[in-house]
Order: C-alpha cells, then structure tokens, then sequence
C-alpha cells in the first residue's frame, strides 16, 4: 500500500471526500467523518483508521500497529508501516471502516449518500 492505492480505495467508496487537515495530514471522509487518515511527510507510509471493537486488540498486538492517538478509545488504530498488513487487509480494513463510519451516520445523511 501507499498513498495513491489509498487514495484511490477510499475515494472509490460512494460519498467519500478527501481533505487535508492539521498541514499534512491526507483525510477521507464520508458525510465529513472521518474514516481513514495518512500522513503526507517525509518517512514511511502510515495510515490510521476505525476498527470493529473485536479487532482493535487482535490489531494492536502486532509489531507496527498501535492504538491511534486521541482516537484509540474510539477503536482506531495506526498502522505505521505498509507492510504491516497484507494488501487484501488493507482493502478489507478500509472499506470496513468505511461502513462502520457511515452506519454511525444519522439516517437523514446516509440517504444523502446513498
């Protein structure tokens, strides 16, 4: 994974918008929710983003995954290399928190979406 095949799963999801918050950090939306963030600076790829509360412990016990800062209670992780996941994981994870962002929506603005 990397930022392109990010951008590209996550804007690939109905409704989804992308804006770029706090100078360098790459977000993506859906009904302006957060549901998938990568940073844009030097370094390797990272990316953060909502898990099922089943998984978040599952996910945070492997080496280059952790708790995401100020949204970990929310069972968002960090992942802090590309390599920590598979690529069929990757799309899995995103797309999953996709629909758990979407599903905490009010019913109005997922209509919106559709």
């Amino acid at each position: 994974m990397h930022h392109e095949q990010l951008r590209d799963l996550c804007l690939s999801l109905k409704g989804a918008t992308e804006d770029i918050k706090w100078g360098n950090d790459l977000c993506f939306l859906i009904g302006d929710k957060m549901f998938c963030t990568t940073w844009l600076g030097n370094g390797p790829f990272q990316a953060s983003f909502k898990v099922k509360d089943e998984e978040f412990e599952e996910l945070i016990a492997r080496p280059e995954i952790i708790p995401a800062a100020y949204l970990a209670r929310y069972k968002w992780i960090h992942v802090k290399t590309a390599n920590a996941l598979s690529q069929k994981e990757w799309e899995l994870l995103v797309r999953q928190s996709y629909a758990l962002v979407k599903a905490g929506l009010t019913k109005k603005k997922q209509q919106e979406i559709g």
